[in-house]
């Protein structure tokens, strides 16, 4: 996709893309037929909008936090746009951020999920591809058309019962933060757990047990759980945790930081036996008083690098190491390895 300021300028409440979007869109050969400005880079972008006005301004997530809140700011100074981030899944959290008023203010208007097809683009920002008004934005149909888009992006993202991800989600998040952490050498370790005797609370007590079950579970999980870190049921009673390093941190941290084929982080260990103590205290209201303590786990550990280099290797990893734990007497999570590597065991 061209970059700069190569293709024909809009008018006033045009489009203004600012970063290098050759892998925002999925269909990049139709995005490069869209009425808008492309600039390369934040400055040129910075200049561009403070000498034409436009209506949105659509800006790929990178680089540091602090230096991306300076650039932002001075987006805001320069026009009255609406200003739209596009953010990567790993960078989500980094964009949650700047869209809400916390962190010393609001630096976003709003922010979407890339790879898109640009159809999905358009929609968003309430913007035909073609026609006369090509390159504005309609005032009566913004808010219908972005929260129809946002409904199906829940949807096609979101586990309904537990309100977790979903395993789509997972999948495409771990693929994109395991080519990251290659890049940057950051740490990454899933977590792949079920409930012990899930068929059991189904069989005795009724459909609607099991999903207090399951939603008893999403919510302890993430209340152990980093802000970043990404918790998701993946199917029946069986939940996923991608652990990796602080987003807010930049990369090439410290020798230990950056230790990829060395131990498991010691932090997810600690979370994973702070979720096994909330479940076994958990009061699960429709099992009656026998429901208190009863709750437990099974679950395997699998780190990048140290268990596999791919999400797909991570997961049959963990995968192993959980039916370990489920044949050595359940309620347990072992790294990849075998019994002795039960997290209860390690210092």
């Amino acid at each position: 996709m061209k970059s700069g300021d190569s293709m024909a300028k809009t008018g006033a409440g045009g489009i203004l893309l600012i970063g290098d979007i050759g892998t925002v869109f999925s269909d990049p050969d139709i995005a490069d037929t869209l009425p808008c400005r492309i600039c390369g880079n934040i400055l040129d972008g910075i200049d561009a909008a403070a000498r034409d006005p436009f209506s949105t301004v659509a800006v790929v997530l990178e680089g540091g936090a602090a230096d991306f809140k300076d650039a932002l700011k001075a987006l805001r100074a320069g026009g009255d746009a609406r200003i739209i981030l596009l953010s990567r899944m790993y960078t989500e959290p980094q964009a949650r951020r700047l869209v809400g008023n916390g962190d010393g203010g609001r630096f976003a208007d709003d922010y979407l999920i890339y790879p898109m097809p640009t159809q999905e683009f358009c929609e968003a920002l309430a913007w035909p591809k073609r026609g006369v008004e090509a390159g504005k934005v309609p005032a009566d149909a913004g808010g219908r058309v972005k929260e129809r888009v946002r409904r199906l992006e829940k949807l096609a993202t979101e586990d309904d019962l537990t309100g977790l991800k979903n395993r789509r989600y997972i999948w495409e998040f771990a693929r994109q933060i395991i080519e990251r952490a290659n890049r940057s050498g950051g740490r990454v370790t899933l977590l792949f757990f079920d409930i012990d005797n899930f068929k059991h609370y189904n069989d005795v007590y009724g459909h609607s047990a099991g999903d207090e079950v399951l939603k008893e579970a999403a919510v302890m999980m993430r209340r152990c759980c980093r802000r970043h870190d990404i918790v998701g049921r993946v199917g029946g009673d069986e939940f996923a945790v991608v652990f990796w390093d602080d987003p807010k941190r930049r990369s090439g941290g410290s020798a230990d930081e950056r230790r990829t084929s060395a131990d498991h982080p010691s932090e997810v260990i600690s979370i994973a036996r702070r979720f096994r103590k909330e479940l076994c205290t958990a009061e699960l209201r429709l099992l009656g008083p026998e429901g208190k303590g009863t709750l437990t786990i099974s679950g395997g550990l699998a780190s990048l690098n140290r268990d596999g280099s791919t999400i797909e290797e991570l997961f049959a990893r963990a995968d192993e190491a959980l039916l370990e734990a489920k044949r050595n007497g359940k309620n347990r999570i072992y790294l990849v390895g075998g019994p002795e590597n039960d997290i209860d065991r390690i210092q």
